[in-house]
């Protein structure tokens, strides 16, 4: 495969919703430490997320804008370090600016990952020039639309990773499902219904790539029960 195996892992309710009031109740607390202890335990190389998902679970100062007055740069790869674990921003347009090259946060499933930002090359200078001054890894994947099967086909030749953890939001997640990059699919179900038309579903229409697609086909390859009332599925696509 020339490309990572890409394992969609997801903490839901039981309509399918991803984003709601339902994740922050602490009766459902129990059910999101087990997604959380289900990352690390999958041993991955790396995760990835949308720009919405990652500014959300890892927020960086707020930095829209830097000037830079030097020579312009090369839209070529940078890779800033080799590390034993990744954290992926989806981000084309140039809109994550970070304080750090690494992900700092109290899970040590996330915890140090070293983040390489996925952009077109229709970012700013003065983006790129932020991104080597922290030292954070990038590469390019389309002009001006978001390549993502060149994008993960990078992550692997360029930093060796085999095993990716693809975590939203919805809008990733069904580019990815579209462009048939999904291999397995985790679901946490978290015994709650959300019923909010503004809660984000596991997979949404992608923006990346192919607009649509056929219906794909997954298997059940294993149901565990989770704390009494919750599941942990796993579908995979062979």
């Amino acid at each position: 495969m020339d490309r990572p195996y890409i394992i969609c892992h997801m903490a839901m309710s039981l309509d399918g919703k991803v984003t709601g009031d339902f994740l922050e109740k602490s009766e459902y607390g129990k059910f999101i430490e087990d997604y959380y202890r289900i990352h690390r335990e999958y041993g991955a190389d790396g995760f990835l997320c949308g720009r919405v998902t990652m500014e959300g679970s890892f927020p960086q100062p707020s930095v829209t804008t830097q000037e830079y007055d030097g020579p312009p740069i090369a839209r070529e790869d940078y890779i800033a370090e080799k590390a034993a674990f990744y954290a992926v921003a989806i981000d084309p347009k140039g809109k994550l600016w970070w304080s750090n090259r690494a992900i700092s946060d109290p899970d040590e499933g996330y915890d140090g990952a070293h983040i390489i930002e996925v952009l077109t090359e229709s970012v700013p200078d003065a983006f790129l020039a932020h991104l080597r001054d922290k030292e954070v890894s990038y590469l390019f994947a389309g002009k001006t639309e978001l390549n993502l099967p060149l994008a993960v086909q990078k992550l692997k030749d360029l930093f060796g990773i085999e095993k990716l953890l693809l975590e939203g939001g919805g809008i990733v997640n069904g580019s990815f499902l579209q462009e048939d990059l999904i291999d397995e699919i985790s679901l946490v179900v978290i015994p709650a219904a959300e019923c909010n038309e503004n809660a984000i579903p596991l997979f949404k229409t992608g923006k990346y790539g192919a607009k649509t697609a056929p219906a794909k086909p997954f298997h059940l390859k294993e149901a565990k029960r989770l704390n009494d009332d919750g599941l942990w599925l796993i579908y995979s696509k062979n």
